[in-house]
């Protein structure tokens, strides 16, 4: 078990199963991925928008992929918190 003071109050937690680990590092590298596509549409975007200066529809394109990543990553986030996959390390209740 693991002690430390955050707050000024002591919280301590239980090392993470194996299994549990290996889920989470999962998730960084499909967020990574999301957030690295997200940029990337963004970008083609840009470039599209400066080269075809809105004569063709690529930069529509471009930002329709990014806003489906986005709610994609969205998504996927909510169901990774209710399947208990991540959870919140918020500030605590009744925190100054």
């Amino acid at each position: 078990m693991t002690c430390f003071v955050w707050a000024g109050s002591v919280r301590c937690v239980r090392p993470r199963p194996l299994r549990a680990r290996a889920i989470l590092e999962t998730m960084k590298i499909i967020i990574v991925i999301a957030f690295v596509g997200i940029i990337g549409s963004l970008l083609s975007a840009l470039f599209f928008m400066m080269r075809d200066k809105g004569r063709t529809r690529n930069t529509v394109r471009a930002l329709s992929i990014r806003v489906g990543l986005s709610v994609a990553l969205f998504l996927f986030l909510m169901v990774s918190y209710y399947m208990g996959w991540i959870e919140s390390r918020g500030v605590p209740i009744g925190a100054p």
